[in-house]
């Protein structure tokens, strides 16, 4: 069994692995600072005290972009687990190549998705990862970021709406019933959703264009929205939530002698 922990702007999500089977998951806020004690109590409360005892886990792993939380994160894991945690990012010593101008600002979870959409798929693919910010990872099957697109993502995009407009209220960002909406609320969601759903399918079909290999990528959407925008876009293959906890697992793999 291994713990992986992939720290984002907004959501740690945490899974533990049995082999290659992802047989827990929690997603926790990304809140103010924490000391290492706390999130190690945090750590403990959330795994069990059978995965936190002496032998009941192999090892974790970390893939971080929120780089105050990381030395932290990486002390409460030694104290929980009793080995330091591998670091999955772009400093790692991974079968992977960045073929980008600045290799070492590529993103930890970029990382990871380059491993899992590689090594997985197994082919050309474009990773629309759905988070704090919507992220587009373009990957050649031999494991080479090509690099990609970095938008606001659609929390981001709501959140900001509603900060900067007076009379329009704050509302989730469920799927409306209809694009032509009847009530301010529906308004919001049509726009919100559905401006992101065709942005989205928009710089998709651009990458296309680009795409240096003759095959088309397969496109994977991963995130906490991917279930959400799926359905309502015409270029989003596939979903895999979990496409960055199953990379940090292969990192944490392929790290170990």
């Amino acid at each position: 069994m291994i713990v992986v922990f992939d720290v984002g702007n907004s959501e740690i999500t945490v899974g533990v692995f049995d082999g290659d089977e992802l047989v827990s998951h929690w997603r926790l806020t990304t809140a103010a600072p924490r000391t290492a004690d706390e999130l190690a109590l945090l750590i403990r409360s959330i795994v069990g005290t059978d995965l936190t005892s002496p032998g009941g886990v192999e090892g974790s792993a970390i893939c971080s972009v929120v780089p105050a939380i990381t030395p932290m994160l990486a002390e409460a894991c030694e104290m929980s687990f009793g080995a330091r945690p591998r670091m999955v990012d772009a400093r790692a010593n991974l079968p992977i190549k960045l073929d980008v101008e600045e290799p070492f600002t590529v993103g930890a979870d970029r990382i990871a998705n380059t491993l899992a959409a590689s090594r997985i798929h197994k082919r050309d693919a474009i990773v629309v990862d759905l988070g704090t910010a919507t992220t587009y990872d373009c990957i050649t099957a031999d494991g080479t970021f090509l690099g990609g697109v970095i938008q606001p993502g659609i929390m981001i995009s709501a959140e900001t709406l509603f900060r900067r407009t007076a009379q329009l209220p704050a509302t989730d960002i469920v799927p409306p019933r209809r694009v032509i909406a009847r009530r301010t609320d529906e308004c919001i969601r049509a726009g919100v959703l559905f401006g992101a759903v065709d942005s989205i399918d928009g710089i998709v079909r651009r990458i296309k264009k680009e795409w240096p290999g003759k095959a088309m990528p397969l496109v994977i959407a991963t995130g906490g929205m991917a279930e959400t925008v799926r359905p309502h876009s015409a270029e989003l293959e596939l979903v895999d939530s979990f496409l960055t906890l199953k990379g940090i697992r292969l990192g944490y793999e392929l790290l170990t002698p």
